[in-house]
C-alpha cells in the first residue's frame, strides 16, 4: 500500500498487504490519529498531527488493520461512467449509450443516456452533463422555495463535495453536490428545502425544522434514503 502525506513537503510510505492507498493529512487542529474512508475516491484517510513521527503512524495502521480491510469490503462497487453502465438520473435508472457518430450534447432519452463523440470522452461528457443538470434543477427549485418564504438566494452553485449534501453561507450563497441528481425527486427536494430553510434559520432548532417540514413534503424518509445509499452514490463516475 501507498501512504500519501498531504502536506507541503508530500512523501509516500509503502505498507504491504492492503489493496488501497492511505492518505496521510498532517493536521495543526489533530490531538490524535484518526482513520476515515474516502468512498468516493476508495481510499482510507489517516489524519495525524502535525510532525508526528512516521514509525507511530505505521503502529497505528497495524493495530487498526482489520478495521480498515472491513471498511473496505463493505464500500459498494464502482460505477464507472462508460457505455453499457446503468446511472439512476434523477432516481430512475438510464443506460450510458456512446455512439460516435450522435450530434448534439448528451442527452436522456427513453431510458438511455446517449453519448456521441470520441469513446474517451464519455466518462467526462457524462460527468459534464450530470452536473449541468444539477446546477439547473437545483437552481431553479431552490429559488423557487425561497420566493415561497420570502428570503433570497445570492447564488447557487454546484460541486462534487464529499461531507455534505448542501450548504448555506450567512450571505445566502447554497452550494450543493452535483451527486443529488442521481437521487429520487423527494430526496433532491429535500435537500432544497433544508438549505432554503437555513435562509431564514442559520440552526437546526425546532423553528427550523418546522420551516424545513413546510418546504418539502417528507424530511424522515429522505434523510435515511440519504444515510442508507450516501456512500453508493460516491462511488458513481
Amino acid at each position: 500500500m501507498t501512504i500519501r502525506r498531504t502536506s507541503k513537503a508530500p512523501r509516500a510510505l509503502a505498507i504491504a498487504g492492503l489493496p488501497v492507498p492511505l492518505e496521510l493529512r498532517e493536521s495543526p487542529r489533530a490531538r490524535r490519529l484518526t482513520l476515515r474512508v474516502d468512498a468516493g475516491r476508495g481510499l482510507i484517510q489517516v489524519v495525524v498531527p502535525e510532525g508526528l513521527p512516521e514509525s507511530e503512524v505505521r503502529r497505528f495502521i497495524d493495530r487498526h488493520d482489520g478495521w480498515v480491510r472491513a471498511r473496505l469490503e463493505a464500500l459498494p462497487p464502482q460505477h464507472p461512467f462508460t457505455d453499457g453502465m446503468v446511472v439512476p438520473v434523477r432516481g430512475r435508472d438510464h443506460t450510458i449509450r456512446h455512439d460516435p457518430a450522435l450530434r448534439g450534447g448528451t442527452r436522456c432519452e427513453d431510458g438511455a443516456l446517449l453519448v456521441g463523440g470520441h469513446a474517451d470522452h464519455v466518462a467526462r461528457r457524462v460527468r459534464d452533463f450530470l452536473t449541468a443538470e444539477a446546477r439547473r434543477v437545483l437552481a431553479e427549485r431552490a429559488r423557487a422555495k425561497a420566493a415561497g418564504i420570502g428570503a433570497r438566494v445570492a447564488a447557487v452553485t454546484v460541486r462534487d463535495t464529499r461531507s455534505r449534501w448542501g450548504s448555506c453561507s450567512s450571505t445566502g450563497r447554497l452550494s450543493f453536490s452535483w451527486r443529488l441528481i442521481l437521487t429520487p425527486d423527494a430526496v433532491l427536494d429535500y435537500v432544497v428545502a433544508h438549505e432554503v430553510a437555513h435562509l431564514k434559520e442559520m440552526n437546526h432548532s425546532p423553528r427550523f425544522w418546522s420551516l424545513c417540514a413546510r418546504l418539502t413534503a417528507d424530511v424522515a424518509g429522505p434523510r435515511a434514503w440519504l444515510r442508507a445509499n450516501g456512500a453508493r452514490l460516491l462511488r458513481y463516475g
